[in-house]
């Protein structure tokens, strides 16, 4: 399981967390039943507080994507179906949009150009799937 922050993102890092392991659960990278870190093993890995991580796997528990059982680790629980599906992907997508949008005003651009910018990409990607 591959984890990064941003630590220069608006974005706390118990959301990161919590929003990569949406993003991986929905694209399959975790299926039901795949273990991971423990609290600890993730807090020193991302080089973050315990709390952090603890708080990040707390959300995921209360949202039923994890499960923690005690002295045997933390899981993935079974896939999201339908409509939570649908849900955790607008999330992931949310979330991707916002890392964007900061990131485009930090380098000092506004949003007309950041909305031009992804439609010159949108619009190049559909060419290359028509030839």
């Amino acid at each position: 399981m591959k984890i990064t922050i941003d630590f220069r993102s608006g974005l706390p890092i118990y959301e990161q967390i919590v929003e990569q392991v949406r993003r991986m659960v929905v694209s399959g990278m975790l299926k039901p039943g795949d273990q991971l870190p423990t609290v600890r093993q993730l807090a020193t890995e991302l080089r973050v507080n315990f709390n952090t991580v603890a708080r990040a796997y707390r959300i995921l528990d209360e949202s039923g994507l994890i499960s923690t059982q005690q002295g045997r680790g933390t899981y993935i629980w079974e896939k999201p179906v339908g409509e939570v599906s649908q849900t955790l992907r607008q999330r992931a997508l949310q979330a991707l949009a916002q890392r964007y949008l900061e990131e485009g005003t930090q380098l000092g651009f506004g949003f007309p150009d950041l909305v031009a910018a992804i439609q010159k990409l949108a619009d190049a990607q559909e060419e290359n799937r028509k030839s």
